[in-house]
């Protein structure tokens, strides 16, 4: 079932309170208000109480330390793809992760990095002969009016990238991942798959379309932890001290602990 464009933006809205970003802003503010209001041993002692709780958030949420060992539990559960073996498959499945949409100043709609890297990883499956079709899914993820669908643009690379468009099916209507897996059935039908994505978001999206009745292989893409369980081995000076790329992979493994967590009490996984 897809998302009325109000519920999906009530989605949206709902993600942001998982983001650690958020609760600095609020804690922020509120620590903002309180101090222009008239000073009293109460209100002094919240002060101090919300400026630790915003170091703390800072501080750990930043760590390097803290966000590799949170990515790579994620990590850990989505092993990569043995590209010794000589098993086909129904189909090569790549999700989308975003697009940007064109400007005054971005002279076409382009995809994200991250969408242009699970889209090359998928064409090359693709092209080893794993699988005679290509299926990728993204949509338009706007929440006020319309803009470009990742599908459409993923497709555009892929055949720059040597994919034969008739080999190509698009589900361009997916925003979310349990969208992602009901559209592939949709324009696919029930079979076997190489599930392409990023391998933190692999045990969420494998999970989501074995439910929809895919018989799934995952295919990680975009590793972010490189050695695990012995991550230590390779610590320096530098990972003690936060960071906003941590703070960008601790938020990933938080909205993907959430989301599966989500998907499970709702019966979608």
């Amino acid at each position: 079932m897809e998302l009325s464009p109000f519920w999906f933006g009530l989605y949206k809205l709902v993600k942001l309170v998982v983001y650690p970003y958020t609760w600095l802003c609020v804690i922020t503010g509120v620590l903002a208000v309180l101090a222009f209001l008239p000073s009293s041993p109460a209100r002094l002692r919240w002060l101090r109480l919300l400026a630790a709780a915003a170091l703390a958030i800072a501080w750990l949420t930043g760590s390097p330390i803290i966000s590799t060992i949170a990515a790579g539990f994620l990590e850990s559960r989505a092993l990569p793809f043995d590209r010794a073996g000589t098993e086909r498959y129904d189909a090569v499945v790549v999700l989308g992760a975003g697009i940007m949409g064109k400007g005054s100043l971005r002279p076409a709609d382009q995809l994200t990095g991250l969408s242009m890297q699970r889209t090359l990883c998928g064409a090359d499956l693709f092209t080893e002969g794993r699988a005679p079709r290509l299926v990728l899914s993204g949509g338009d993820g706007s929440i006020f009016g319309e803009g470009p669908k990742e599908a459409i643009e993923m497709k555009n690379f892929a055949v720059r990238l040597g994919v034969p468009e008739n080999a190509i099916l698009l589900d361009d209507r997916a925003r979310t991942t349990y969208e992602n897996a009901v559209g592939t059935k949709r324009v696919l039908g029930p079979g076997s798959i190489l599930l392409v994505t990023s391998a933190s978001h692999i045990p969420r999206a494998a999970g989501l379309f074995r439910k929809q009745g895919f018989t799934v292989t995952p295919a990680s893409c975009n590793y972010v932890v490189r050695e695990w369980p012995w991550f230590w081995s390779e610590l320096d000076l530098f990972d003690f001290i936060p960071s906003l790329g941590a703070l960008d992979k601790f938020t990933n493994a938080l909205t993907e602990a959430v989301g599966t967590i989500t998907y499970w009490a709702t019966g979608k996984l």
